[in-house]
Protein backbone atom coordinates (compact mmCIF):
# COMPACT_ATOMS: atom_id res chain seq x y z
CA UNK A 1 0.00 0.00 0.00
CA UNK A 2 1.56 2.78 -1.02
CA UNK A 3 1.39 6.28 0.62
CA UNK A 4 -1.19 9.34 -1.09
CA UNK A 5 0.26 12.32 -2.76
CA UNK A 6 -1.40 15.46 -3.63
CA UNK A 7 -0.98 15.27 -7.35
CA UNK A 8 -3.15 11.88 -7.13
CA UNK A 9 -6.73 11.37 -8.22
CA UNK A 10 -9.30 9.32 -6.67
CA UNK A 11 -10.31 5.69 -7.63
CA UNK A 12 -13.67 7.14 -8.26
CA UNK A 13 -12.53 9.81 -10.31
CA UNK A 14 -10.15 7.03 -12.27
CA UNK A 15 -12.93 4.63 -13.17
CA UNK A 16 -14.22 7.55 -15.15
CA UNK A 17 -11.15 6.71 -17.68
CA UNK A 18 -10.26 2.67 -16.65
CA UNK A 19 -12.12 0.58 -19.01
CA UNK A 20 -10.95 3.02 -21.75
CA UNK A 21 -7.44 3.09 -20.75
CA UNK A 22 -7.46 -0.95 -19.94
CA UNK A 23 -8.92 -1.64 -23.77
CA UNK A 24 -5.32 -1.82 -24.98
CA UNK A 25 -4.65 -4.58 -22.71
CA UNK A 26 -2.65 -7.03 -25.00
CA UNK A 27 -2.98 -11.14 -24.17
CA UNK A 28 -0.06 -11.45 -22.20
CA UNK A 29 0.74 -12.92 -18.62
CA UNK A 30 -1.63 -11.41 -15.43
CA UNK A 31 -1.19 -7.85 -14.91
CA UNK A 32 1.13 -7.50 -11.71
CA UNK A 33 0.81 -3.78 -10.99
CA UNK A 34 -1.95 -1.69 -9.93
CA UNK A 35 -2.95 0.28 -12.71
CA UNK A 36 -4.57 2.81 -10.79
CA UNK A 37 -0.99 3.61 -9.10
CA UNK A 38 0.70 3.72 -12.42
CA UNK A 39 -1.88 6.43 -13.79
CA UNK A 40 -1.03 8.60 -10.72
CA UNK A 41 2.67 8.05 -11.40
CA UNK A 42 1.29 10.52 -14.33
CA UNK A 43 -0.09 13.58 -12.05
CA UNK A 44 2.87 13.16 -10.02
CA UNK A 45 5.05 13.64 -12.76
CA UNK A 46 3.30 16.14 -14.20
CA UNK A 47 2.80 18.31 -11.18
CA UNK A 48 6.19 17.99 -9.58
CA UNK A 49 8.51 18.40 -12.53
CA UNK A 50 10.62 15.73 -11.85
CA UNK A 51 12.44 13.52 -14.64
CA UNK A 52 11.10 9.72 -15.05
CA UNK A 53 13.95 8.37 -13.26
CA UNK A 54 12.76 10.62 -10.00
CA UNK A 55 9.09 8.76 -9.45
CA UNK A 56 8.94 7.75 -6.09
CA UNK A 57 9.63 4.42 -5.56
CA UNK A 58 6.11 4.03 -3.86
CA UNK A 59 5.02 3.87 -7.21
CA UNK A 60 5.19 1.50 -9.73
CA UNK A 61 8.85 1.44 -11.18
CA UNK A 62 9.83 4.24 -13.42
CA UNK A 63 10.05 1.94 -16.82
CA UNK A 64 6.43 0.62 -15.84
CA UNK A 65 4.80 4.15 -15.92
CA UNK A 66 6.62 5.29 -19.20
CA UNK A 67 6.00 2.22 -20.49
CA UNK A 68 2.14 2.63 -19.80
CA UNK A 69 2.08 6.51 -20.73
CA UNK A 70 3.66 5.42 -24.03
CA UNK A 71 0.77 2.80 -24.91
CA UNK A 72 -2.05 5.12 -24.01
CA UNK A 73 0.01 8.48 -25.75
CA UNK A 74 0.12 6.02 -29.13
CA UNK A 75 -2.25 7.90 -32.32
CA UNK A 76 -4.85 5.32 -33.68
CA UNK A 77 -5.45 7.17 -37.10
CA UNK A 78 -7.91 9.55 -36.64
CA UNK A 79 -9.48 8.15 -33.75
CA UNK A 80 -6.27 10.07 -31.66
CA UNK A 81 -4.70 8.11 -28.44
CA UNK A 82 -6.19 6.85 -25.74
CA UNK A 83 -5.70 9.82 -23.41
CA UNK A 84 -6.95 12.05 -26.19
CA UNK A 85 -10.17 10.01 -26.43
CA UNK A 86 -10.33 9.71 -22.57
CA UNK A 87 -10.41 13.42 -22.38
CA UNK A 88 -13.13 14.04 -24.95
CA UNK A 89 -15.38 11.56 -23.10
CA UNK A 90 -14.85 13.32 -20.02
CA UNK A 91 -15.25 17.22 -21.68
CA UNK A 92 -18.58 15.72 -23.17
CA UNK A 93 -19.73 14.42 -20.13
CA UNK A 94 -19.36 17.46 -17.96
CA UNK A 95 -21.16 19.38 -20.93
CA UNK A 96 -24.07 16.94 -20.69
CA UNK A 97 -24.39 17.89 -16.80
CA UNK A 98 -24.26 21.60 -17.50
CA UNK A 99 -26.82 21.13 -19.79
CA UNK A 100 -25.25 21.18 -22.70
CA UNK A 101 -24.55 19.08 -26.29
CA UNK A 102 -21.10 16.81 -25.53
CA UNK A 103 -19.83 19.04 -28.82
CA UNK A 104 -19.39 22.04 -29.35
CA UNK A 105 -20.38 24.64 -31.68
CA UNK A 106 -18.31 27.55 -30.89
CA UNK A 107 -14.94 27.59 -30.70
CA UNK A 108 -11.99 30.28 -28.92
CA UNK A 109 -8.59 29.68 -29.80
CA UNK A 110 -5.17 30.67 -29.00
CA UNK A 111 -1.25 29.79 -28.73
CA UNK A 112 1.53 29.80 -25.96
CA UNK A 113 4.90 29.49 -27.29
CA UNK A 114 6.99 27.72 -24.55
CA UNK A 115 10.92 27.69 -24.07
CA UNK A 116 12.51 24.58 -24.91
CA UNK A 117 14.93 22.76 -22.66
CA UNK A 118 17.97 21.23 -23.77
CA UNK A 119 16.48 17.78 -24.29
CA UNK A 120 13.98 18.55 -26.63
CA UNK A 121 14.69 17.50 -30.30
CA UNK A 122 12.95 20.26 -32.37
CA UNK A 123 12.59 23.63 -31.83
CA UNK A 124 11.88 26.96 -33.39
CA UNK A 125 11.98 30.83 -32.76
CA UNK A 126 9.25 32.68 -32.53
CA UNK A 127 10.41 36.46 -33.12
CA UNK A 128 7.36 38.06 -31.54
CA UNK A 129 7.17 36.43 -27.95
CA UNK A 130 11.30 35.77 -28.36
CA UNK A 131 11.26 32.91 -27.45
CA UNK A 132 13.13 29.98 -29.12
CA UNK A 133 11.08 26.36 -28.66
CA UNK A 134 7.53 25.02 -29.09
CA UNK A 135 3.75 26.24 -29.90
CA UNK A 136 0.60 24.92 -27.79
CA UNK A 137 -2.77 25.65 -30.00
CA UNK A 138 -5.25 24.96 -27.99
CA UNK A 139 -9.35 25.50 -29.25
CA UNK A 140 -11.86 25.74 -26.13
CA UNK A 141 -15.41 25.96 -25.92
CA UNK A 142 -17.30 29.22 -23.70
CA UNK A 143 -16.77 26.93 -20.28
CA UNK A 144 -12.76 26.95 -21.01
CA UNK A 145 -13.27 23.10 -21.80
CA UNK A 146 -10.32 21.67 -24.51
CA UNK A 147 -11.84 20.10 -27.77
CA UNK A 148 -8.66 21.29 -29.92
CA UNK A 149 -5.11 20.73 -28.95
CA UNK A 150 -1.90 20.73 -31.16
CA UNK A 151 1.94 21.45 -30.73
CA UNK A 152 4.04 22.70 -33.56
CA UNK A 153 7.58 24.52 -33.09
CA UNK A 154 7.40 27.88 -31.99
CA UNK A 155 7.97 29.58 -35.57
CA UNK A 156 4.73 28.30 -36.87
CA UNK A 157 2.41 31.00 -36.86
CA UNK A 158 -0.22 31.43 -34.66
CA UNK A 159 -2.76 31.07 -38.34
CA UNK A 160 -1.32 27.91 -39.54
CA UNK A 161 -1.04 26.34 -36.22
CA UNK A 162 -4.71 26.83 -35.65
CA UNK A 163 -5.47 25.62 -39.39
CA UNK A 164 -2.74 22.21 -38.41
CA UNK A 165 -5.04 21.90 -35.15
CA UNK A 166 -8.58 22.24 -36.82
CA UNK A 167 -7.73 19.66 -39.55
CA UNK A 168 -5.96 17.20 -36.93
CA UNK A 169 -9.46 17.70 -34.88
CA UNK A 170 -12.14 17.71 -38.11
CA UNK A 171 -13.51 14.44 -36.87
CA UNK A 172 -14.71 16.10 -33.14
CA UNK A 173 -15.30 19.88 -34.57
CA UNK A 174 -17.98 18.82 -36.90
CA UNK A 175 -20.47 20.83 -35.20
CA UNK A 176 -18.28 24.01 -34.76
CA UNK A 177 -19.70 26.91 -37.12
CA UNK A 178 -18.08 29.75 -35.55
CA UNK A 179 -14.29 30.56 -33.96
CA UNK A 180 -13.41 33.16 -32.36
CA UNK A 181 -9.36 34.74 -31.66
CA UNK A 182 -7.67 37.78 -31.39
CA UNK A 183 -6.29 39.85 -34.08
CA UNK A 184 -3.14 37.54 -34.83
CA UNK A 185 -5.63 35.50 -36.58
CA UNK A 186 -7.33 38.16 -39.00
CA UNK A 187 -7.07 37.85 -42.49
CA UNK A 188 -9.67 36.59 -45.26
CA UNK A 189 -7.11 33.83 -45.91
CA UNK A 190 -6.90 32.14 -42.50
CA UNK A 191 -11.10 32.60 -42.41
CA UNK A 192 -11.20 30.68 -46.16
CA UNK A 193 -8.87 27.68 -44.67
CA UNK A 194 -10.61 27.71 -41.28
CA UNK A 195 -14.21 27.43 -44.05
CA UNK A 196 -12.93 24.67 -46.01
CA UNK A 197 -11.94 22.81 -43.19
CA UNK A 198 -14.84 23.41 -40.26
CA UNK A 199 -17.49 25.43 -42.31
CA UNK A 200 -17.11 27.86 -39.68
CA UNK A 201 -16.52 31.57 -39.51
CA UNK A 202 -13.91 33.25 -38.31
CA UNK A 203 -14.37 36.84 -35.45
CA UNK A 204 -11.28 38.29 -34.84
CA UNK A 205 -11.23 40.63 -32.46
CA UNK A 206 -8.67 43.06 -32.06
CA UNK A 207 -7.48 45.05 -29.54
CA UNK A 208 -6.44 48.46 -31.59
CA UNK A 209 -10.79 48.52 -32.11
CA UNK A 210 -10.84 48.64 -28.10
CA UNK A 211 -10.41 51.92 -26.86
CA UNK A 212 -8.78 51.52 -23.13
CA UNK A 213 -8.06 48.95 -21.42
CA UNK A 214 -10.82 46.20 -21.55
CA UNK A 215 -10.42 42.37 -21.20
CA UNK A 216 -11.31 41.20 -24.83
CA UNK A 217 -14.94 39.72 -25.24
CA UNK A 218 -14.93 35.99 -24.66
CA UNK A 219 -10.90 35.80 -25.39
CA UNK A 220 -10.31 35.53 -21.27
CA UNK A 221 -11.74 32.36 -21.12
CA UNK A 222 -8.84 30.46 -23.88
CA UNK A 223 -5.93 32.28 -21.29
CA UNK A 224 -7.32 30.85 -18.42
CA UNK A 225 -7.21 27.42 -19.93
CA UNK A 226 -3.78 28.04 -20.23
CA UNK A 227 -3.08 29.14 -16.70
CA UNK A 228 -4.83 26.00 -15.80
CA UNK A 229 -1.69 23.98 -17.46
CA UNK A 230 0.61 26.47 -15.67
CA UNK A 231 -0.62 24.28 -12.33
CA UNK A 232 1.93 21.44 -14.07
CA UNK A 233 5.71 22.75 -13.22
CA UNK A 234 6.41 19.96 -15.93
CA UNK A 235 4.46 22.69 -18.40
CA UNK A 236 6.28 25.15 -17.53
CA UNK A 237 9.14 24.59 -20.49
CA UNK A 238 8.83 22.19 -23.07
CA UNK A 239 11.61 18.81 -21.49
CA UNK A 240 9.73 16.57 -23.98
CA UNK A 241 11.84 15.30 -27.11
CA UNK A 242 9.37 14.97 -29.70
CA UNK A 243 6.28 17.31 -30.45
CA UNK A 244 3.78 14.36 -30.18
CA UNK A 245 5.00 13.83 -26.44
CA UNK A 246 4.47 17.24 -25.75
CA UNK A 247 0.92 17.38 -27.34
CA UNK A 248 -0.06 13.73 -25.20
CA UNK A 249 1.32 15.44 -21.88
CA UNK A 250 -0.77 18.84 -22.59
CA UNK A 251 -3.66 16.46 -23.11
CA UNK A 252 -2.51 14.53 -19.80
CA UNK A 253 -2.57 17.66 -17.65
CA UNK A 254 -6.87 19.03 -19.29
CA UNK A 255 -7.44 15.11 -18.56
CA UNK A 256 -6.35 15.38 -14.90
CA UNK A 257 -7.65 18.90 -14.18
CA UNK A 258 -10.84 17.60 -14.80
CA UNK A 259 -10.88 14.47 -13.19
CA UNK A 260 -10.33 16.32 -10.46
CA UNK A 261 -12.57 18.66 -11.23
CA UNK A 262 -15.48 17.28 -11.88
Amino acid sequence: MRQPYPSDVTREQFELVRPLLESARKTTRPRTVDLYDAYCGLPYLLKSGCQWRMIPRDFPKWRTVHSYFQIWSAADGDRGSLLERALKKIVGTVRVDLGRDPSTSFLIVDAQSVKNTDSANEKGYDGGKKVSGIKRHVGVDTNGLPHAIAVTTADVTDRDGAVLMAAQSRRHLSRVRGLLADGGYAGAPFAERIDGILGATVEAVKRNEIHGFVVLPKRWVVERSFSWLEKSRRLWKNCERLLTTSRQMVTLAFLVLLQKRF
